[in-house]
């Protein structure tokens, strides 16, 4: 089949080799603009297009793709098209531009997370199981019917990040399974319960200061749903430090450590490069595994305490 991808970031990735590997066509990669990258204003391909170009493939790209690419697609005359990550919100009539319509690969279990960000949101919220959903998309977001929807573990201490690869390849599986299903003409479209739906905000960098009023479990998955962007954050008396991982305090520690209840949230209670960075929450202990240091460089938390003493009794964020 002749199909076109619509994808920018490193999650599109899988999806769009395993789509150059296949039997199928891929006539056209459609991704977002060419955007200058750090202080120096470099220019930078988003990770779909260099692959694209890798392989030859033509490149389209639209600040307004409601506005500016209709007819151009239109006259792509390709059976299918197929979404992953792409960044903007396709209009009817780019959805019906192809014959089949629009595949779109989605990294939760619709209608679950709805939106952006569904896999840090995941995290974020302590879910035990998240997945992928291949779905016909339709005018609204995220809301088209179900192809098929595969369901995976959220691991111990996994980042966002971590999950996010991980979803990408089984993501990029789903959708070649979904195109065999079309073709051998065994594929079912199975609406949503709308009822069940939740819809994700985007992250910002508001939400990156970690509040330790709230449950080390809170604490930790924040840390991690943060993970790789736009990071967790504490303020200390030695300045502000970004922070990558964290995980629950065990019980053992606890008792190994004399710690108790009695502290303040936010309460640096040990700080030390053989036991580690440990703070208190609303309810228990969070343990701080991987930080960076303003100007400095991601390490693990003992390490960084064997060149900068942080001060135990502070409290962090006031």
């Amino acid at each position: 089949m002749k199909v076109v991808f619509f994808g920018t970031p490193d999650f599109a990735i899988p999806t769009l080799t395993k789509l150059i590997e296949s039997h199928h066509e891929v006539v056209a990669v459609v991704t977002q603009p060419d955007k200058p990258v750090g202080r120096n204003g470099k220019v930078v391909y988003s990770p779909v297009k260099q692959l694209a170009l890798k392989h030859n493939i033509p490149v389209l790209q639209y600040a307004k793709i409601r506005k500016e690419g209709v007819t151009e697609l239109v006259n792509l005359n390709a059976d299918v098209f197929v979404t992953a990550a792409y960044g903007q919100i396709l209009s009817k009539e780019i959805l019906d531009a192809s014959k089949y319509g629009v595949f779109n690969v989605h990294g939760s279990l619709l209608p679950k997370y709805r939106g952006a960000a569904p896999i840090q949101w995941a995290v974020i919220n302590g879910e035990k199981t998240t997945g992928i959903t291949i779905l016909k998309s339709d005018v609204g977001m995220d809301d088209g019917d179900i192809i098929s929807k595969t369901e995976v573990e959220v691991l111990e201490n996994e980042t966002a990040g971590e999950l996010f690869d991980r979803l990408s390849v089984i993501g990029a599986n789903c959708l070649i399974d979904a195109l065999s299903s079309l073709e051998n003409g065994t594929i079912t479209y199975t609406p949503q319960n709308h009822d069940e739906a939740t819809v994700c905000k985007m992250l910002k960098k508001e939400i990156s200061t970690i509040d330790f009023s709230k449950t080390n479990i809170e604490v930790k998955n924040l840390v991690l749903g943060l993970n790789p962007w736009p990071v967790a954050e504490i303020n200390l008396f030695e300045g502000r430090f970004k922070v990558y991982k964290a995980q629950l305090v065990s019980e053992q520690k606890i008792n190994q450590l004399n710690l108790t209840s009695s502290y303040v949230p936010g309460e640096v209670v040990v700080a030390s490069p053989k036991q580690g960075l440990i703070i208190a929450c609303a309810t228990g202990f969070v343990e701080i595994t991987e930080i960076q240091a303003e100007n400095g460089k991601v390490m693990n938390a003992k390490s960084l305490l064997n060149g900068k003493q942080i001060k135990i009794g502070q409290i962090a964020n006031e």
